[in-house]
């Protein structure tokens, strides 16, 4: 049984999965297996992640229906190691990423579950000025370097994030793996299934670390920047949100909160996605609209 399984899950995107196979092939420590998860790619692109993944000695797997959240708990169910790694297919390791990860892993406390890495960007085109500097990590960014226990020691905006984070394989088991009503599916931007994760395992007694030596590169698309995306990012994050609220019960007056807020941002909502003009007030409109459109209709 390999100490480490580094699963990667990729939909039609084979150009960025080369690149991080290839980050995986000159780590400087290698005992670990790595799966390859093809999301329900179309006929050529799947033909090219097959090709990659024999290239690299990659296991691989095919979901026969796209999502993110179905794809991770697939390559968890063909898992060997005593700890999976997730990274995503835009995110290339650092070459002693995996040496980090496993001398970590074996310095944990008992208990310890989970564990998140430092995303640092490739930017594929420079981040333009008039992006609200508190909206950056919704690109994926974390670049604290230090190390501490989730809802304990870790600075605000530090999450594991699951561009570059690991379980311990069985306690992800035993909390059912990533939930499939979150996560992404194509252009359905849901997120927040890897803090749904650290919540039920930490619900459990279990504990949760990041460690800032762990890092992976990784691409921040130059068709992301731009303000419709942002836009379309923060309506998911709502829905998401809303999502996690509706599941578990509670959140009225968060509903209400919402409600009340875009009553008086929707004209907020006529402005051209185009435009970066008023974008972060725009952007918490586009929040509060997703968070009511969660609440109401689900995932729709």
């Amino acid at each position: 049984m390999p100490p480490l399984s580094v699963v990667l899950c990729t939909h039609a995107r084979p150009g960025y999965l080369r690149a991080c196979l290839a980050g995986l092939a000159v780590q400087s420590r290698r005992d670990f297996e790595v799966l390859v998860v093809d999301s329900a790619s179309p006929p050529m692109e799947a033909a090219a992640i097959s090709r990659l993944a024999a290239e690299a000695g990659a296991r691989l797997l095919r979901a026969d229906k796209p999502g993110l959240s179905l794809a991770r708990n697939l390559g968890l169910g063909a898992s060997a190691g005593g700890w999976v790694a997730f990274l995503d297919d835009d995110a290339v390791p650092e070459p002693d990423w995996a040496a980090a990860l496993l001398d970590r892993i074996a310095r944990l406390p008992g208990r310890a579950a989970a564990l998140g890495g430092r995303i640092l960007p490739a930017w594929e085109a420079p981040l333009p000025g008039w992006w609200p500097p508190s909206l950056r990590g919704v690109l994926t960014i974390i670049e604290w370097e230090g190390f501490g226990e989730a809802g304990v020691d870790l600075p605000e905006g530090v999450e594991i994030y699951g561009a570059n984070m690991a379980f311990a394989a069985a306690p992800l088991r035993e909390v059912g793996g990533f939930p499939e009503g979150l996560g992404r599916v194509g252009g359905r931007l849901l997120s927040g299934e890897e803090v749904a994760v650290v919540e039920s395992l930490r619900a459990r007694g279990y504990r949760a670390f990041y460690d800032g030596a762990a890092a992976v590169r990784h691409s921040i698309q130059r068709e992301r920047l731009r303000p419709g995306w942002l836009l379309s990012r923060l309506l998911w994050q709502g829905a998401t949100d809303a999502l996690r609220d509706r599941a578990g019960k509670h959140g009225t007056g968060r509903f209400l909160g919402a409600a009340a807020r875009l009553l008086v941002q929707a004209p907020l909502l006529l402005w051209p996605a185009t435009s970066s003009a008023l974008l972060r007030a725009r952007c918490g409109a586009a929040y509060n609209l997703g968070y009511l459109r969660g609440r109401l209709a689900g995932a729709a």
